[in-house]
């Protein structure tokens, strides 16, 4: 294929896969090496940002998606009769920041950072999927361990947890 139609065709792979597609499959089924599809994918991001579409391109964690443009998001959500999402509160940001920083954490772990009961907050984050199981602890009880999902990174327009701002050494 010439560069055009293997720009189009990683076009075309992300927008039916939906979901972030992992840069090493993205490259297998276009059958080019994985560092070959991580240019390609930057310089799809770059085309669609010169184009000044609807979509975009967003990198997290060694995969790519397309997706709507944040200030079309209204009109989408209109179109598709979506409900809008209610802001996170203070607690939910609390303890997005305690798992995101120090994962994979527990309830207790959380609970004891925070000084106050979190599992309702916990629950709605993770029907959110802004966090998710990670596994168990191998301690008495088995405790759930909790961490940032692929969904909390494109919320806040990250590509990996590496982005998030160092803390003062008094908190780390």
């Amino acid at each position: 294929m010439n560069p055009n139609e293997l720009l189009a065709a990683a076009e075309a792979v992300l927008f039916a896969a939906g979901e972030p597609l992992e840069i090493t499959r993205l490259a297998q089924s276009l059958e080019i090496e994985p560092e070959d599809a991580a240019e390609l994918t930057d310089a799809l991001a770059a085309s669609l940002e010169r184009r000044g579409g609807g979509i975009c391109l967003r990198r997290m964690d060694g995969k790519a998606q397309l997706c709507t443009r944040p200030e079309f998001g209204t009109a989408v959500r209109a179109a598709l009769e979506m409900k809008q999402n209610t802001p996170l509160s203070a607690a939910a940001f609390e303890v997005l920041a305690v798992a995101a920083y120090h994962q994979p954490v527990t309830k207790a772990y959380i609970e004891q950072v925070r000084g106050v009961d979190c599992n309702h907050v916990v629950n709605s984050l993770c029907q959110k999927r802004l966090l998710e199981e990670k596994g168990r602890l191998d301690l008495p009880g088995r405790p759930l361990i909790y961490g940032t999902t692929e969904e909390f990174l494109k919320c806040f327009c990250m590509e990996s947890l590496e982005e998030l701002p160092q803390l003062p050494e008094t908190f780390s």
